[in-house]
């Protein structure tokens, strides 16, 4: 499993792209679930995290699940815990559980990379 992360449009798509062109993305935005547990590669975590949430779905429960069943999966998440705290509990809970999410995917991960500004940084095992 890897993980590649940073925050939003640094490039962690293409980069992606860059060195395994030929992987299929699935985007966690409007994809099925059965199609993301089996997926090569899913973009947009974070937003699979608010959808799981909206089925009433654990996301955790979800994402572990992901990290058994598909050790070869590609995880491009956003990183959306930084800057300003959001008013609504409901934000600051769907914030939380995608950072625990991540959590959860880079320990399983052998690879967790950060992108910014379309640099890719490894945080854990090597660059791709």
């Amino acid at each position: 499993m890897i993980l590649i992360t940073g925050g939003a449009f640094q490039g962690k798509t293409a980069y992606l792209h860059s060195i395994r062109p030929e992987i299929k993305i699935t985007d966690g935005a409007d994809c099925s679930f059965n199609e993301a547990a089996s997926a090569a590669c899913i973009t947009h975590y974070h937003t699979l995290i608010e959808r799981l949430i909206s089925g009433g779905i654990d996301p955790v429960a979800w994402t572990s699940d992901l990290c058994k069943r598909n050790r070869g999966c590609v995880v491009i998440l956003n990183e959306i815990g930084s800057g300003i705290i959001p008013i609504e509990k409901n934000e600051r809970i769907r914030r939380e559980l995608t950072g625990i999410c991540g959590c959860i995917i880079a320990s399983h991960a052998d690879s967790v990379i950060r992108l910014t500004c379309g640099i890719p940084a490894a945080i854990k095992g090597d660059l791709l």
